[in-house]
């Protein structure tokens, strides 16, 4: 079928969550549950792992969502960088598999991510995970759902309460000094996010060196759930800078943000200094 070209309005969400299923099904074919993927596989510059598979979907999603969009720019993971998208209002921002690693070994902890941003801002944002049946979308304004169940971030406000998923150094470093619940590791760094918008966990944390196509849909998806995404110093996530890169991040139910962020400030003030 060809996309026609749509303007920003209510007929956007659904042509792009359709494309986002279509391209989860691309992948799907061949993920193997439980079991090594039967893609081919090889490492890219700097050593981190890519499929077949993320390249076809990506191939996919730049033909659809272009066609839907033409005057969109594109960021995407497994597409070399454009800077012309630093002067365009409009921006696609792609992972075709978020989670590559878990793709690879069989985990369901893995999906499809695409955010249009407006001016710098997620105003669309979706998170497709097929093997685990779950597809997260949010518009500005319009609230987030996961499949069509609306969703919100818990009301915990104290960390003894909370469940946080994470990297294990960053969470050891937390229990040292706060006591909480440790919930199993979420290698899809969106939907880490995308399960505090749905009450899985109340928060998560972010080891720096997260990019754009990881985090602006789930943000979105977060931040339309009632919940909170930021950097170690309480700021929001900025995207679509020349070098779309972030530091240590923090996802929380809103409650909870302000006692986690203070939380982590002790963590990085207990660390070790360097000379």
């Amino acid at each position: 079928m060809t996309a026609r070209p749509l303007a920003i309005g209510p007929d956007l969400m659904p042509a792009i969550r359709e494309t986002c299923i279509e391209a989860g099904a691309i992948a799907l074919d061949l993920f193997r549950p439980g079991a090594q993927t039967a893609a081919r596989t090889w490492s890219k510059s700097g050593g981190s792992p890519v499929t077949e598979a993320d390249i076809g979907v990506d191939t996919f999603l730049r033909i659809r969502l272009s066609a839907l969009l033409p005057d969109a720019a594109w960021l995407s993971e497994e597409t070399a960088d454009d800077e012309l998208r630093l002067s365009r209002r409009f921006v696609w921002v792609v992972d075709p598999i978020d989670g590559t690693r878990a793709y690879m070994s069989g985990s369901p902890d893995w999906a499809v991510c695409v955010a249009l941003l407006d001016a710098g801002r997620p105003v669309l944002g979706i998170v497709h995970a097929p093997a685990s049946l779950a597809t997260y979308t949010a518009t500005l304004g319009a609230g987030a759902f996961r499949n069509a169940d609306r969703i919100l971030a818990s009301e915990v406000a104290s960390l003894q309460e909370a469940r946080i998923s994470g990297p294990k150094p960053m969470l050891d470093a937390l229990a040292r000094l706060e006591a909480f619940t440790a919930a199993d590791k979420i290698p899809s760094l969106a939907l880490r996010l995308a399960r505090v918008a749905d009450r899985t966990i109340d928060a998560g944390l972010v080891s720096p060196d997260a990019r754009d196509w990881d985090i602006a849909a789930a943000d979105l998806i977060l931040s339309e759930a009632g919940g909170l995404l930021t950097a170690g110093d309480g700021a929001p996530a900025v995207y679509n800078r020349k070098q779309p890169v972030h530091g240590m991040l923090v996802a929380s139910a809103g409650a909870l943000s302000e006692p986690l962020l203070r939380a982590m400030q002790r963590v990085r003030e207990a660390q070790p200094q360097r000379a």
